[in-house]
């Protein structure tokens, strides 16, 4: 009789009855020093260490005009709305993200295929690249809720099954941001060490976390250790800037309650090497416009 396939080890446990802290077991840089791409050497040095790196013009105020032109076309699309892939601020009931816009929209799919964007991607994975997720957000002015403290792979390793840390998000700002409307705030540094959460995944948990995370939240006490160790930045700056961010990097947002509002395109990459197993702590995969894998639909 045949023997059951081996389950890979898990190397970042979470969502245990305890929270635990382990030390990176995986590169930050994949590729070989001098790999050539768009990212100079200081950038990846800068985003090695601290675990982020910001671009000031990824894209051009013409080429802005048009996604944030196609933004609103989408976000006013009733049968936008209507999609699963549509989700809803809970107080005032306006989209506040939609997911796998790169599938959706053609302006946002050439946007994930530029390779502006995706020669970064593969400069940092080491690898050729997918799209492991993709989103629009919008914070709209009074009253956009932020998101809270958290570190992206918790969730994917936990719920999607992504073994390794060898994926990139990067956010392209669409509208100005200013460290009163929402902007993005991560802890420098805090990719070097996992936080394991404690708690079980509740079933379906993607239709409660992508309004608001629960599960996979760090404690207070283990937000206040990383935030004294190593502090938080904001990310302000012009339409068209971007920050790429590691996996792992501790990161969330405040309300946006001013007059201005915020709005950011979000493109996730990882590497084919890095394809997903079964979830590690959670009783199903999230579905495939939340969490992609190689061989789903192009």
């Amino acid at each position: 009789m045949p023997s059951a396939p081996t389950r890979p080890v898990d190397l970042y446990p979470t969502r245990g009855p305890k929270e635990e802290l382990i030390g990176r077991k995986d590169p930050v840089v994949w590729s070989e020093p001098g790999t050539a791409g768009p990212f100079w050497a200081r950038e990846l040095a800068e985003y090695d260490r601290d675990g982020f790196v910001t671009v000031d013009e990824l894209v051009t105020p013409a080429e802005v005009d048009e996604l944030r032109a196609e933004l609103h076309r989408l976000v006013s699309d009733p049968a936008v709305r209507a999609d699963e892939r549509a989700i809803v601020e809970p107080r005032s009931q306006e989209i506040r993200s939609v997911f796998e816009v790169h599938r959706i929209s053609e302006v946002f799919g050439r946007l994930a295929e530029d390779p502006r964007i995706v020669g970064r991607a593969r400069q940092i994975l080491g690898s050729e690249v997918y799209v492991h997720q993709s989103r629009v957000n919008v914070k709209p002015g009074f009253g956009a809720s932020g998101f809270y403290w958290h570190s992206d792979f918790e969730t994917w390793h936990a719920e999607d099954g992504l073994p390794r840390m060898r994926t990139v998000s990067v956010s392209i700002a669409l509208t100005p941001n200013h460290t009163t409307n929402g902007s993005l705030m991560i802890m420098p540094g805090s990719h070097r060490t996992f936080l394991g959460c404690a708690g079980e995944t509740p079933q379906d948990n993607y239709k409660q976390s992508l309004r608001m995370q629960d599960a996979g939240t760090p404690s207070h006490e283990a937000l206040t250790t990383f935030a004294d160790a190593c502090g938080i930045r904001h990310f302000t700056g012009p339409a068209g800037s971007a920050t790429w961010f590691d996996c792992n990097a501790l990161h969330g947002s405040g309300d946006n309650i001013t007059p201005y509002p915020r709005s950011n395109v979000f493109l996730v990459f990882n590497s084919v090497e890095n394809e997903p197993e079964a979830p590690f702590a959670a009783p199903v995969r999230r579905p495939s416009f939340v969490a992609a894998r190689p061989g789903d639909r192009s």
